[in-house]
């Protein structure tokens, strides 16, 4: 019973030294730890901030298309039957090709024989009237009125042999083109004046393209352009031929037309266009060295006194490789490029290049 009794004020006695160790260790832990917290660093590439200038672009997207100028319709000349098709949708032809080829209906056959009599009993006509005016049985007026009716029925008749109501007749191009659309189809029955096909000169092909109405006001006729075609890495040169001055009820947007060299786009093809609309100046920096936040904004990193100081800014233009870009920046602090993504405020920063803040060395 002594011994029980001695043991257990021993234990008495001891629990608070072992209550005082574990609380020593525990904040010998969490020391150490806020210690690794502090002295975390990011090692990163600085280059000094300069002042200049870049041109502001508005790019923007748009679709290959002819100008009204520049476009064609070949429609049905009579009342007809397309008897066959020549052409593809997109398919580029010369002028003198053929296009489709039509059969005259019934009723614009029946017409053409019609005005094949009718020319025949003119003909004779003019020539009784002749025999008689030399008989003194006719006058002059007369003869004149048989030569006008030969006339016309002549005339009808031409005009009928043109359009094609004598037998099959083929449509041909104009001019070199690019077939834009089909309304035809092989034995459809067509009236005169009929849609059949539409063309668009090739220089004639522009790119339109919607701007929204802020970045809109600033562009004007003349502005250049870099236009490419999506998915490809080829960019040739354009100008803004015309800016609209409403908004698209459908799109929201403003159309901007641009042109395009020939025989480097087809109609339809998705294009986007960089519009240069000026210079603009600010800070100029390296792509890399704006960074995007998770709200969407655009930040920079600069090192003062040794540490990270993340400054919102705003992209003016882009020239090259470079941004101007505008904020409240320190002018004679560095801007951190390489290794700026890991930097958070205030974080102490080691430099791994020889441009650093004065009276800083690298450290490895």
């Amino acid at each position: 019973m002594k011994t029980v009794k001695f043991f257990v004020l021993c234990t008495a006695a001891l629990l608070p030294w072992l209550a005082g160790c574990s609380h020593d260790n525990a904040s010998a832990a969490g020391t150490e730890g806020d210690a690794d917290a502090a002295t975390a660093s990011a090692l990163v590439q600085i280059v000094p901030l300069r002042q200049g200038t870049a041109q502001r672009m508005v790019n923007a997207y748009g679709v290959v298309q002819a100008t009204p100028a520049a476009q064609n319709t070949v429609p049905a000349p009579l009342a007809a039957q397309v008897a066959q098709l020549y052409v593809r949708n997109g398919q580029s032809v010369t002028a003198g090709a053929p296009l489709v080829q039509l059969l005259p209906t019934p009723g614009a056959a029946a017409s053409y024989s019609q005005a094949v009599s009718a020319l025949k009993v003119a003909i004779e006509a003019t020539q009784r009237t002749r025999q008689l005016l030399s008989q003194f049985l006719a006058t002059q007026q007369q003869l004149a009125d048989a030569q006008k009716a030969e006339s016309d029925a002549r005339a009808a008749l031409t005009a009928l042999q043109a359009q094609g109501a004598g037998g099959p007749s083929t449509l041909r191009a104009p001019f070199d083109a690019i077939v834009t659309d089909i309304s035809a189809t092989t034995h459809a029955l067509v009236t005169e004046g009929t849609p059949l096909i539409e063309l668009a000169r090739p220089g004639g092909l522009v790119l339109m393209v919607g701007v929204p109405p802020d970045a809109a006001m600033s562009v004007k006729a003349g502005d250049r352009a870099i236009v490419t075609a999506v998915g490809s890495s080829s960019a040739f040169a354009g100008n803004v031929v015309v800016r609209g001055a409403l908004v698209q009820s459908d799109s929201g947007l403003v159309s901007v037309e641009i042109t395009l060299p020939a025989q480097k786009f087809v109609p339809g093809e998705a294009a986007q266009a960089s519009i240069s609309v000026g210079n603009v100046s600010g800070y100029l920096v390296p792509h890399d060295a704006v960074l995007i936040d998770d709200s969407g904004d655009e930040y920079v990193v600069q090192a003062v006194g040794g540490k990270g100081k993340l400054v919102d800014v705003k992209v003016l233009g882009t020239q090259d490789a470079n941004d101007v870009i505008s904020g409240a920046l320190d002018a004679n602090a560095p801007l951190v490029t390489t290794g700026n993504y890991q930097v958070q405020e205030g974080m102490p920063l080691r430099f791994a290049t020889a441009a650093q803040p004065s009276g800083q060395r690298a450290t490895p």
